[in-house]
């Protein structure tokens, strides 16, 4: 079994290695601890059992750790800007079998290792086995899940002005409307990550997923944000809540 306040206790003593201060950082460590209750959420609702779904939530907790060394070294979480931070977790996991500093037993490593090494990807490996499949899903559900939370009340903080003067790119409507994960090499502007972030509903597995973003009001209290003063901009914008919302309906409603 894993001992999650333990866990707890050697994670906050390796994230205290870095400057926790920063905001930035700070904010990675208050998303990886919201991240570990999801999973733990989306874990119960599969009907996993007790110990799985401690191993879960250790994912949950672990998932970003590559995100600390990254930022002192590179000072962005752009990983294209800088390194892949699922890579870098499974690195500092491996490097003289820090993963046993978190469990005891190493039955799970692999699945602990593949779903942070396959959380950020655009896509799952193909080659990962089925219950390693599973563990990815649920991280990768509960970090978009999180980062809908985010999209609500952090992200763009002073940038509404910016948002709402730009035009969505004609590539990223397109993608959207085809109920396409928009990749982020398409993006150009702070309104194709607006509309980035929505299109995480097209990546999600777990039917609870969508229970939470419709609880929550996700896609619509992020669009209500700004005010788009381009009427082009503003009517796809509509287009995409509506198309968002009959889409997370529909899942819910799946047999």
């Amino acid at each position: 079994m894993v001992d999650i306040q333990k866990t707890e206790e050697v994670f906050n003593e390796y994230i205290n290695k870095f400057n926790i201060k920063d905001e930035k950082l700070n904010n990675k460590i208050n998303h990886s601890y919201r991240v570990s209750k999801i999973c733990k959420e989306l874990a119960k609702s599969l009907n996993l059992t007790q110990e799985k779904i401690e191993i879960a939530e250790l994912i949950g907790l672990l998932h970003d750790i590559g995100r600390f060394e990254q930022y002192t070294k590179f000072k962005t979480f752009r990983d294209k800007e800088s390194i892949d931070h699922g890579n870098l977790g499974k690195e500092i996991l491996e490097k003289n079998n820090y993963i046993r500093k978190y469990i005891m037993m190493d039955q799970y490593d692999k699945i602990i290792i593949k779903a942070i090494e396959n959380h950020n990807k655009y896509k799952i490996d193909e080659n990962v086995s089925k219950e390693e499949k599973i563990f990815c899903n649920i991280i990768r559900d509960a970090d978009k899940l999180d980062i809908f939370y985010e999209a609500e009340k952090i992200f763009w903080n002073g940038l509404e002005t910016q948002v709402q003067n730009e035009k969505i790119s004609e590539k990223i409507f397109e993608e959207f409307e085809a109920k396409k994960q928009v990749n982020n090499i398409l993006k150009k502007n702070q309104v194709d990550n607006l509309v980035g972030i929505i299109s995480f509903i097209y990546d999600l597995n777990i039917k609870k997923s969508f229970r939470i973003i419709k609880e929550n009001d996700y896609i619509n209290k992020i669009i209500n944000r700004f005010n788009f003063f381009d009427i082009e901009t503003k009517n796809k914008i509509e287009k995409i809540s509506k198309i968002a919302n009959n889409f997370i309906e529909q899942k819910i409603n799946e047999g």
